[in-house]
């Protein structure tokens, strides 16, 4: 009776820990990747339509979506202790001890193997794309996520790189568009991202993250609001004058959905947010249709209303 009863331990305890590592590789943050794939739907020559392309796309996509999650691991190995004291991040797999830190070792060091020789044989400039991606991530975990301002643009070069990645890896020429136009989102986000921890945590929040002082919500507001009209601005000017758009100027049917879509975001991040920003489009409808409805348009002026 020993043995069954030892086996169905063992049994639950893999089963714990895959379950432990699946939460920490945060497969919903996966959704950020999805910026890869604009190169490929912006080019020129309508890439999105060959299937070589796409498959390429869907490679690097992926790729991402694995260097993305050894990142994660490799953070919560690094934060374990101030998460702990953490009032929701020590709930996480590793703070919490449902995730052992030798199988979250041993997986990053996996993830690490595969992603970046992988990255490089689909296609070198890819693969030093994703060595800078990487470089960012562990320089950010390392100094620059206690460097007032350099945290958030640090954040913000992580969607620049995911975004250069996507071009590289087809390849199509880097548009000075999509680059400011991924900067401004991207700060944008990481701005709403510290007014989150801000709001949340209250007093003692530079305990858990020392950077945390050198914000106020007041500063975070104004920059967020700086960012959020710059956004509008670049964009509104973008499907006026780019160049690989239509010339009857269709693409701006798109700015409503932008404007809505920066809008409803920022309401519904306006007291606290309750969820992270980052996890928003997946659990706010408004935000996740207005975004479909978004991709559905642009791909829609840009193959069939030309």
């Amino acid at each position: 009776m020993d043995r069954p009863l030892s086996a169905t331990a063992t049994a639950e305890t893999v089963r714990s820990q895959l379950r432990g590592l699946l939460a920490t590789m945060r497969p919903k943050q996966w959704t950020k990747n999805i910026i890869i794939f604009a190169g490929l739907v912006f080019s020129d020559d309508r890439l999105l339509l060959q299937p070589g392309s796409f498959l390429k796309s869907l490679v690097a996509f992926m790729m991402f979506c694995l260097l993305s999650s050894a990142i994660y691991i490799m953070n919560d190995l690094a934060d374990i202790e101030k998460d702990r004291a953490h009032p929701t991040k020590r709930d996480r797999a590793l703070p919490s001890g449902r995730l052992s830190i030798r199988v979250a070792q041993a997986a990053l060091l996996a993830l690490l193997v595969v992603t970046l020789p992988g990255a490089f044989a689909l296609s070198p400039a890819f693969g030093v794309v994703a060595l800078a991606y990487l470089a960012n991530n562990i320089a950010y975990n390392l100094a620059l996520k206690n460097q007032v301002l350099l945290d958030v643009f640090s954040i913000a070069a992580g969607f620049v790189f995911r975004a250069v990645a996507g071009a590289v890896v087809i390849p199509v020429a880097i548009s000075p568009w999509l680059y400011m136009l991924t900067l401004l989102l991207a700060l944008f986000l990481g701005f709403s991202k510290r007014r989150h921890e801000l709001l949340l945590l209250q007093d003692g929040r530079g305990s858990h993250r020392r950077v945390l002082d050198d914000y106020s919500p007041q500063l975070l507001e104004e920059m967020r609001n700086i960012v959020t009209a710059s956004t509008i601005i670049a964009y509104a000017l973008y499907t006026f004058t780019a160049p690989n758009l239509p010339k009857n100027h269709a693409m701006m049917l798109t700015i409503p959905f932008t404007l809505y879509g920066l809008f409803r975001y920022m309401y519904i991040t306006h007291d606290d947010g309750g969820a992270p920003p980052d996890e928003l489009l997946l659990r706010d409808k408004p935000l996740l249709i207005t975004v479909i409805l978004w991709g559905l348009t642009v791909v829609a002026i840009l193959y069939f209303l030309r």
